[in-house]
């Protein structure tokens, strides 16, 4: 009896003993959360209450981190690093002004930079913000005075105007209304006509939207290549183009009257010549070249300066071997002599005339290169891939427009002339050698 009571007691005791460290563990997890939800209310406070200029030491440190841990890059030719965004880059657009050029993000923000900085240590910019959404793509207005975004989670177009305040600086407003849903399958790309008289708006499917200004279709254009891979507006204004599975590129003219009112999307030309799919496109900025990269693993130029209502057809050019893989991005430069192409998270620069591989950007952005473009003047070529966005010299430029000049002095036979060219060759070199000289950044 005396030790089946003791082992009663035993029992009773252990089960008292388990009890308590279940109600003691039950107790310090509730003293933990109501610390940590206290810590979380404190910070808010803390965050609320201290002026814009300051941070909490938290949110610095958190800061201080991630600066820390960016992709970092150099080059001889990189011009500036501009890194306001706190994510990853998605678009890029230098307004027809050459003054500014746009970027978005992930990070609900478009940033409007002064292209005059670039060369400068700091790199100052103007913010507007996305409200309730974040854009995937900004274009500017042909006036520099307005920007177009694609909304990622309304899947639609919103406008801002840039205004400008008494004290000289640009604030940022954004339309009443967004442009309606219409497409139903992810979107690749926006432009805006240079002439100012529509917006196009292309997606994955086989889809590009001709709008107004308002927010009314004007037409539709059903590719029929199966998947678009990329779409653009050419920079004179005039032309729509897309790509995709099919091994060309299809370009239409998109027909206003004489009194500007919109008449139709005529089909112009196509570039065939590829054996597989194509990338990307892209045209010179008097849209007289145009440059097409593709799967097939080459680059083609062509001559699109012909006269398609006679059922002309471009020219090709020049066809050159490169590297490129899904999501390559090609860019042209204005004057026609510079083809520029990402693959993954590297660029390499050719020669428009020659096809001579003349730089290679290697790991650029810690991430997929989605964006590629030169500037308005051609002197510098700007990439996006991650919370950077990249900025390079043109020295192939350089050397294209010396070569160019150099062939023109043998043919010159005018003294006047002669001297004019010496100068600007001169002035071209130098620039050239002040680029090669600067220390790597």
């Amino acid at each position: 009896m005396e030790v089946a009571a003791l082992f009663a007691v035993t029992m009773l005791l252990g089960a008292l003993i388990i009890l308590v460290a279940l109600a003691v563990g039950r107790r310090k997890e509730e003293i933990r959360e109501e610390i940590e939800q206290a810590a979380e209310f404190a910070a808010v406070g803390s965050v609320a209450k201290v002026p814009a200029s300051k941070k909490p030491k938290q949110e610095k440190q958190r800061s201080r981190k991630e600066k820390a841990s960016q992709h970092t890059f150099s080059h001889q030719l990189l011009a500036a690093s501009l890194k306001s965004h706190s994510a990853n880059v998605t678009c890029l657009d230098f307004s027809s002004n050459g003054k500014y050029l746009a970027s978005c993000a992930d990070d609900r923000t478009v940033r409007i930079w002064s292209t005059k900085d670039f060369l400068d240590r700091d790199h100052k910019c103007l913010r507007a913000n996305v409200e309730l959404d974040y854009a995937t793509l900004v274009r500017f207005s042909p006036d520099s005075r307005a920007f177009i975004t694609w909304l990622a989670n309304g899947d639609t177009i919103r406008i801002f105007k840039m205004v400008k305040k008494e004290d000289g600086t640009l604030s940022f407003k954004a339309a009443s209304e967004d442009f309606p849903q219409k497409h139903k399958a992810p979107i690749l790309n926006i432009g805006i006509a240079e002439t100012g008289k529509f917006i196009m708006s292309a997606s994955t499917d086989t889809s590009i939207h001709i709008w107004d200004l308002k927010g009314d279709i004007l037409a539709s254009i059903n590719t029929n290549q199966i998947t678009n891979s990329f779409a653009a507006v050419s920079p004179c204004g005039r032309f729509v183009a897309s790509c995709g599975f099919t091994p060309d590129v299809k370009v239409w003219e998109v027909c206003f009257g004489k009194g500007g009112e919109f008449k139709e999307v005529a089909r112009a030309f196509d570039l065939k010549g590829h054996s597989a799919g194509v990338h990307a496109f892209a045209f010179s900025n008097d849209s007289s070249r145009m440059v097409s990269v593709s799967k097939d693993g080459t680059w083609k130029l062509w001559d699109t300066d012909v006269e398609y209502k006679k059922q002309q057809d471009p020219y090709l050019l020049r066809t050159v071997p490169c590297a490129s893989s899904e999501g390559s991005r090609v860019a042209l430069s204005p004057d026609g002599r510079v083809v520029a192409i990402s693959d993954g998270c590297n660029v390499a620069m050719y020669s428009a005339a020659t096809g001579q591989l003349e730089e290679e950007l290697h790991g650029v952005h810690s991430e997929e290169i989605n964006d590629l473009r030169f500037d308005i003047t051609g002197r510098f070529l700007a990439c996006s891939g991650d919370k950077a966005i990249r900025l390079f010299h043109n020295a192939p430029g350089y050397r294209a427009a010396i070569r160019d000049m150099q062939d023109m002095l043998k043919k010159a036979q005018n003294e006047a002339m002669k001297q004019r060219l010496q100068q600007q060759i001169s002035e071209a070199q130098r620039s050239l050698d002040t680029v090669l000289a600067a220390p790597l950044d």
